[in-house]
């Protein structure tokens, strides 16, 4: 049998993509151990997912410490401690720091409600809204020191209607992030993942379909 990436999950919130990552690997399109859920907030809903499939959780309270380089190298420790080789980032609002970084070089992935390099940082959705774009997405990129600066892994790309708020918009998103942050991981898992500079080549990949997307249609013109 085969080794399977280890990998380890932070959580501050609900956990939905999480509950993705489990799905998928429960499917077995997923190749991977979840070996710990690490939560910096005692009542993120996730850790009811992880105790609910048998997944280790641990809780670090970031108020337990006195600066964030404190707090990560607990949170270092612990993933250590379970042979985590990937760490997934999953809704965790907590900045990484540059120990964080160094322990785990291109070995943290985060998902973020946009199409980076537009709309870093929070309210990503309720921006795109505001500003008027007429396509949103979501990115799976490497962590670096930047906030959401990191090299790209894969985007998915949603239509923005007129109507569109702020949580309809999220919730479109959202279905999204849950397909591609699983891909994601598996084609590091594969090994297929190769970094150059701020470029991501995944190899064998098919390639995308070349026809554009237009918002609105272009119905015929």
């Amino acid at each position: 049998m085969e080794k399977r990436l280890n990998i380890g999950v932070l959580v501050s919130g609900s956990g939905s993509n999480l509950q993705s990552i489990i799905d998928h690997r429960e499917s077995g399109l997923l190749d991977v151990n979840i070996r710990v859920v690490i939560s910096n907030n005692p009542d993120a809903y996730a850790l009811e997912r992880s105790k609910k499939h048998e997944i280790p959780s641990v809780v670090i309270r970031h108020s337990d410490f006195r600066d964030r380089e404190d707090f990560d190298r607990k949170v270092i420790e612990v993933l250590k401690d379970y042979a985590v080789e990937l760490v997934v980032l999953s809704g965790f609002m907590r900045v990484i720091t540059p120990a964080f970084l160094h322990a785990f070089p291109m070995k943290i992935m985060n998902i973020h409600p946009a199409l980076l390099p537009a709309f870093p940082g929070v309210h990503a959705q309720q921006r795109a809204v505001e500003y008027g774009v007429k396509f949103s997405g979501c990115t799976v990129h490497f962590v670096d020191e930047g906030v959401d600066t990191g090299p790209i892994i894969i985007q998915s790309v949603v239509p923005v209607y007129d109507d569109d708020t702020e949580e309809s918009l999220a919730a479109r998103i959202l279905k999204e992030e849950h397909r591609i942050y699983p891909r994601a991981i598996q084609f590091y898992a594969e090994g297929r993942i190769g970094v150059t500079g701020r470029k991501v080549r995944i190899r064998d990949s098919d390639r995308t379909c070349e026809s554009a997307l237009h918002n609105p249609p272009l119905a015929g013109f």
